[in-house]
């Protein structure tokens, strides 16, 4: 299974996201090229290959009808969101509502799934200042610089996410940096309202940096894409890529903060819930166990196995452990209490990290031999299947050491 994993560290932006994927991208150069070619007016991306704290990595520049971003933006990353800057009396202040931004989705030249994608990114958004700001959805507006600059960030991640075609997307849990921001409407605290709007039920961290570190267009990406969000992935990662942002920020003693959302692309093995049911037994002889561990078997747990145990006043007795399925642990339950003595199940439920398991059949000189092949995780074995092993030696005299497979 391929999946992608965003390391959020410090925070995420539309920007930051776009160059973190385009690392990971085969032709970063020729989908740029695409990208300027899809039909957002006025708008050139541009990919900018950094050097930051002794990493290599990239950075987006977006202009606008000539005049880059951080131009018009007192502060670093995209803030499309209503945010009026001490700059933009230099530039237009018509203002763009939903209805335009829907009619520049529908023109542009991509997928009916990248269109999907941006405007639900853009809904997330859109629904977020309407919540923030306590006005209908339909009286959001967004500035047309700033609107521009979304879309393109927007647009760029949703290609990338199609073209990159995880089966898996993971995020970390989101930095959303510390401290003050100053918008429109006042000084605000960080995360922005509306990026905690979107951000709810995601799990966020702050404090350690001031600034603000993840915006609404991050937020909503992320909320958007992800399929779940750990402090941790299992990935055995063949590419890696950083996206810078705009800012850089400094710990005390001066040393740079890497500022950068660091994208991770490979191959993950399958993961499952099981249902462990255990018990401790004490009169019960071996044979009367063993039948008690086939009937279970046969009634469709996944392993039974028993392990030596003390128990009170220095009885010797029989841990019993049943690993099943949740849809067979009602049946299994009434098995245990059939065919053992135990008055008492003990119930836990646990997440298995588990190889992909394929069987083949081998022709070799001596007959068919199944063969039972395990990846992921960086892993790849195979195994021939015992039983057929044994019943070519039995048919052809031989050793299980002398059969070729």
């Amino acid at each position: 299974m391929k999946k992608l994993y965003l390391d959020c560290g410090m925070g995420a932006a539309g920007d930051m996201l776009t160059a973190a994927l385009l690392e990971l991208h085969p032709d970063p150069d020729g989908f740029v090229e695409r990208l300027n070619g899809i039909g957002i007016s006025g708008v050139e991306i541009r990919r900018n290959t950094l050097t930051r704290c002794g990493i290599r990595g990239a950075g987006m520049s977006v202009l606008v009808n000539g005049v880059e971003e951080d131009e018009i933006h007192e502060h670093g990353h995209d803030h499309e969101h209503d945010h009026e800057h001490e700059h933009e009396h230099h530039h237009h202040h018509r203002h763009t509502g939903m209805d335009e931004i829907n009619k520049i989705i529908d023109g542009l030249k991509v997928s009916d799934k990248v269109k999907s994608d941006i405007r639900a990114v853009y809904g997330l958004i859109a629904a977020a200042e309407s919540e923030a700001h306590g006005r209908p959805v339909e009286e959001i507006h967004f500035h047309e610089v700033g609107s521009m600059d979304a879309i393109a960030d927007i647009a760029a991640v949703s290609m990338l996410i199609e073209e990159l075609a995880p089966d898996r997307v993971e995020a970390s849990p989101v930095h959303v940096g510390s401290g003050m921001v100053r918008c429109a409407h006042g000084i605000l605290p960080v995360p922005a309202p509306a990026t905690a709007h979107i951000l709810r039920g995601v799990p966020t961290y702050g404090g350690e940096v001031r600034g603000e570190l993840c915006t609404p267009t991050g937020a909503a990406l992320l909320r958007h894409f992800a399929d779940g969000f750990a402090a941790s992935s299992a990935i055995s990662a063949e590419k890696i890529g950083y996206g810078f942002g705009k800012r850089q920020f400094f710990a005390s003693d001066g040393t740079e903060i890497l500022s950068a959302v660091r994208a991770m692309l490979g191959e993950d093995g399958a993961r499952d819930e099981v249902v462990i049911l255990s018990c401790n037994i004490d009169d019960m002889t071996g044979e009367e166990l063993g039948f008690a561990a086939e009937r279970l078997m046969a009634a469709g747990a996944r392993d039974v196995f028993t392990a030596p145990v003390y128990m009170k006043k220095g009885r010797p007795g029989v841990l019993l452990t049943v690993i099943c399925d949740s849809g067979t642990k009602d049946v299994l339950v009434r098995q245990i209490f059939r065919h053992t003595a135990t008055v008492g199940i003990r119930e836990q439920t646990a997440r298995r990290y588990i190889l992909d398991r394929t069987v083949e059949v081998r022709r070799t000189p001596d007959g068919d031999v199944r063969v039972k092949k395990s990846t992921g995780y960086g892993v790849r074995r195979e195994k021939p299947e015992f039983e057929d092993l044994k019943r070519i030696a039995l048919e052809k005299d031989k050793s299980i050491g002398e059969i070729d497979v």
